[in-house]
């Protein structure tokens, strides 16, 4: 008798600091970075607090940016028995790099995460899951850099395409195949909005949420929900945004990491190595 496995939900984190949002320009320009208050420390700290009291296991997709800064802190997160999957160098858009610069920034992104301990970098997120109808040359370029994972391509109009898979499913490319792993998303209101990530999840009750979990599950498909450090920050600094971009990184902080505390408190989560098996 064949023996149905129950569906593997995800937890991941998008390792990067708070002025780390692509487009914004002026003050967050890269150029400035160095010169901004750094709060990543203290935000992943929480969240590693939060992770190990509910024993969360989760895949940490990090900035090379910041793995350079902070070595000792991807250390921590590693030896806590985390997973450590890249976020890209600079946190910039595949589609802006076009195809030399994105495995150039690849590279550069492996090679801070090798510098802190993490041997192992078959993971990959693209910033702002980037990796969409204007980028998908860039799985062959994860393909050939020895990536076994994707997790950029989200089933959304506003970043990705509705049409995408919501289930973990394997992408082909002329230099051999990997796994995309697709966040949660719900349709709602004749839309599909980001019921895994952003503010889609922050504006969500924790029932809400969890009873998407529970239809994906059904359907036998896994949720894969993503937070950053910054969204538990217990003092967020406060910048001018223009109107979408405040919106998608202001909206509803407020009383967020109890209502994600419920969520992870009711929900089974897997490693995302474990999809390889």
């Amino acid at each position: 008798m064949q023996v149905t496995q129950p569906p593997v939900n995800l937890f991941t984190v998008d390792l990067e600091e708070w002025f780390h949002v692509c487009g914004a320009g002026g003050m967050l320009a890269p150029e400035n970075w160095d010169r901004l208050p750094s709060r990543v420390e203290l935000t992943t700290r929480l969240l590693l607090d939060l992770l190990d009291r509910l024993h969360v296991p989760a895949t940490f997709f990090v900035v090379g940016w910041v793995a350079e800064r902070h070595p000792g802190l991807i250390e921590v997160v590693r030896k806590a028995g985390h997973t450590i999957g890249s976020h890209s160098y600079s946190h910039t858009h595949a589609y802006e790099l076009g195809p030399e610069r994105f495995r150039e920034d690849l590279r550069l992104s492996v090679r801070a995460l090798h510098a802190t301990g993490a041997t192992e970098v078959t993971c990959f997120r693209a910033p702002e899951w980037s990796i969409n109808n204007r980028s998908q040359w860039a799985l062959e370029t994860l393909v050939q850099e020895r990536f076994r994972i994707d997790a950029s391509m989200a089933p959304l109009k506003l970043v990705g395409d509705p049409a995408y898979p919501r289930a973990v499913h394997r992408r082909e490319t002329a230099s051999g195949g990997l796994l995309e792993v697709p966040p949660l998303v719900a349709d709602r209101f004749g839309q599909v909005m980001p019921m895994g990530w952003g503010w889609g999840l922050r504006m969500s009750a924790p029932s809400r949420v969890l009873r998407t979990i529970a239809a994906a599950n059904r359907l036998g498909i896994g949720a894969v929900l993503t937070v950053h450090p910054w969204e538990i920050d217990p003092d967020p600094p406060r910048v001018w945004l223009s109107p979408r971009l405040h919106f998608a990184h202001y909206f509803r902080l407020s009383g967020f990491q109890e209502r994600l505390r419920e969520v992870l408190r009711c929900t089974t989560f897997g490693r995302m190595e474990d999809l390889l098996v």
